[in-house]
């Protein structure tokens, strides 16, 4: 799996930056004891008083704040030095085995620098990077000045996250040159000539040697403090002044631009999430883990090569003013480097509630000789007008009150048989939509508990009017349908009220507090500190964390399960259990689920488009397998054009079955024809619920619910 660098630390050190030789000295820590240090050489970055004044203040907060309550002592110094040196060399391709021996006296450290401030050892570090970051770049560069032998049978290994540190300069070198070679297949399997190639990547390692001086000590910082969080759980973060300006300004929480949230991911600037409603996943062509090679302004404007950019320079050159055309080179999620790309058009443009806010749609499903009406409504966040609402707007927008008035659009309209509410690609939002979206289904009740770190346990209710559907009704989540999504696709199926279908979601069952650190300071440099204080659980005692709500029935998704969740997180908070609340359950729903499993079995088997995404599916599972590249150019363009051809099959199979004209090539395909095979699905399920009965009323009970599977040991 790629590794993830901690938020904008490394969208501002792409590939690392400059430095010399470190020199061992002594300083003392907190605890009285000699703390093994690294001198600075000269030129270096060095850490400012102010840092060394907050290092402490961060330590104290996430000590005494986080969940956990964990101190941070030797034991977690090892796993800071860890998360430190992962941060910066995360691949395993600058570093030597020389380099990492020559840190180990300062693996047990990092507790008495954060608790003192004395964080240069840190930044000798990171001088040390800068040096190999050098001497890396310019061997690069030097590569270009003559062709490799396409035509020799090597590989190029790009996933390095476990492979041994390189043992020496000369192994190092063998390791560049095949990354530099693989850079130049890649490009030209786009149709670039070598000299064409060789100018492009010329231009690409200069652009970030140039950049090597821009990195400054609030970076470094930032890095460092985000290992220590990270320790913690991986959604605790500090963000220094710059990345908490970035952060509140980013096309993702500007709501102008694309719409897009940007990281970078092992040199590649990589899409994080898709903001509802806005113009990137309006379109539908890019998707989250698909990373963007190159950026153009305009339709004919050329294309500017950005592997390797910072993350903050590729964001300008997306952003744009509102009705123009920015173009984005993108590599597929999942797919290795030099595997086909595609070239998108997107319009930027300015999102707003009404684009992000909850629709709805209705779908006629044929089950027998009955033509049945299943209400689709699409909730892409839990969100609250939280300006109307301060401005005194009785009528002010939120998750609950649109949905309540969809439903009532759909019962004006000629009713519904069956609801489906879909929060595929829902993050979550604002807690209390997921209390008061619940109460529209359930009636009222509990909805989740709140244990917070000092160990209080809050059950936190609807916040509805009452129920006010009570027909049979599926929920379709996937992976990345997370945190509020979660709370109540799990407070569904506790009350036995609907069935869940898709994939298991995310399995963030954590909650976040957001700090200023300039409250003690008064001065607006000192960034900002996300901790985690609390853990939700379900009603039944189930915590979402880690393990998610598992779907009652599983459909297919193009997201996948190791690369995307919790679980693929480094360090998440334990699944644990606490004691159930008393709710009001409806029927169990055990003997309808294993009725509608068994037919949707057999519908998809029968199915053109559910076996074409099933086909596409296990094409894309067998590429993500791919840890290497083969570096023989005729190797790979015969790989990618039976690839190609393959696709193009699955293509026309689907296209004869559903009665459409065959393509000639893949580039033929248009997006909107292009079916959402799950959600059919999932509408059909919830079709077939109306011969189930399942739309049972609810029925007091004095004890806890019983859920429809079995309960989870730890």
């Amino acid at each position: 799996m790629a590794r993830v660098s901690n938020r904008l630390y490394r969208a501002l050190l792409p590939l690392g930056v400059g430095g010399t030789c470190l020199l061992l000295l002594a300083a003392t820590g907190s605890s009285g004891a000699p703390v093994a240090s690294m001198a600075l050489p000269d030129g270096a970055l060095r850490p400012t008083i102010r840092q060394q004044l907050l290092a402490p203040r961060i330590a104290s907060i996430l000590e005494q704040w986080h969940y956990s309550r964990r101190p941070i002592d030797d034991d977690f110094s090892a796993q800071v030095f860890e998360r430190y040196l992962d941060a910066l060399d995360g691949q395993h391709s600058y570093f030597l085995t020389s380099d990492v021996t020559s840190f180990q006296n300062l693996r047990t450290s990092f507790d008495d620098m954060i608790h003192t401030g004395q964080v240069e050892p840190a930044f000798a570090i990171f001088a040390r990077l800068q040096q190999r970051n050098r001497e890396r770049i310019k061997f690069a560069i030097s590569q270009l000045d003559q062709e490799p032998d396409f035509k020799l049978n090597e590989s190029f290994n790009f996933d390095r996250e476990k492979a041994p540190w390189p043992k020496d300069r000369a192994e190092l070198d063998e390791l560049w040159r095949l990354r530099v070679k693989s850079d130049a297949l890649s490009l030209m399997l786009t149709g670039k000539s070598w000299t064409e190639a060789a100018d492009t990547l010329r231009k690409r390692y200069e652009h970030v040697l140039q950049r090597v001086g821009q990195v400054n000590g609030d970076d470094v910082f930032e890095s460092l403090m985000n290992a220590y969080a990270a320790v913690y759980d991986p959604h605790s973060n500090y963000f220094s002044p710059r990345s908490s300006e970035e952060y509140r300004i980013q096309m993702s929480l500007s709501y102008e631009g694309i719409g897009a949230s940007l990281q970078l991911v092992d040199d590649y600037v990589t899409i994080s999430s898709l903001l509802p409603g806005g113009p990137a996943a309006a379109a539908a062509t890019i998707k989250p883990s698909d990373r963007i090679m190159a950026v153009g302004q305009g339709r004919d404007g050329s294309l500017t090569d950005v592997v390797g950019w910072r993350l903050d320079d590729v964001v300008q050159l997306i952003r744009g003013k509102i009705d123009t055309v920015v173009r984005l080179q993108i590599l597929p999620a999942g797919a290795a480097p030099g595997t086909t790309q595609h070239t998108i058009e997107l319009v930027r443009g300015k999102v707003t509630l009404e684009n992000q806010a909850a629709k709805k749609e209705v779908r006629q499903i044929k089950l027998g000789d009955r033509m049945l009406r299943v209400g689709v409504i699409t909730v892409p966040g839990f969100y609250e007008d939280n300006d109307a609402r301060n401005a005194g707007d009785p009528n002010y927008r939120t998750t609950a009150r649109d949905v309540h008035r969809l439903l009532d659009e759909l019962q004006a309209s000629g009713g519904v048989d069956s609801l489906v509410l879909d929060l595929r690609g829902d993050g979550g939002g604002f807690l209390p939509e997921a209390q008061a979206l619940t109460g529209l289904f359930v009636g009222h009740g509990p909805v989740v508990q709140l244990k917070n770190t000092g160990g209080n346990i809050d059950v936190l209710p609807d916040l509805g009017p009452g129920q006010i559907y009570s027909g049979p009704m599926a929920v379709l989540v996937d992976r990345t349908s997370a945190s509020a999504s979660e709370i109540f696709a799990g407070a569904i199926q506790d009350y036995h009220r609907g069935v869940i279908v898709g994939q298991t979601t995310f399995g963030k069952g954590t909650v976040q507090n957001l700090i200023p650190l300039d409250r003690w300071s008064h001065q607006s440099t000192d960034g900002q500190l996300t901790v985690t204080i609390g853990k939700f659980y379900r009603v039944t005692g189930e915590s979402t964390q880690l393990r998610g709500v598992e779907p009652d029935i599983a459909l297919p998704s193009r997201v996948n399960v190791h690369d995307v969740g919790e679980s693929s997180l480094e360090l998440p908070l334990p699944w644990d259990r606490i004691a159930a609340v008393p709710f009001h359950a409806t029927t169990p729903l055990a003997e309808t689920v294993q009725t509608l499993a068994r037919d949707q079995g057999t519908h998809a088997a029968h199915d053109a488009d559910y076996q074409w995404l099933v086909a596409a599916l296990s094409s894309l599972e067998q590429t993500r397998k791919d840890h290497s590249l083969s570096l023989n150019l005729q190797t790979r363009m015969h790989e990618r054009d039976v690839q190609e051809q393959q696709a193009l099959q699955r293509e026309n199979a689907r296209r004869a079955a559903d009665g459409m004209s065959a393509l000639k090539a893949l580039a033929d395909a248009q997006a909107d024809e292009q079916p959402d095979v799950v959600l059919a699905e999932a509408a059909r399920i919830a079709a077939m619920l109306t011969q189930n009965n399942s739309a049972a009323p609810l029925t007091a009970s004095d004890s806890p619910g019983t859920r429809t599977q079995p309960a989870r040991n730890p």
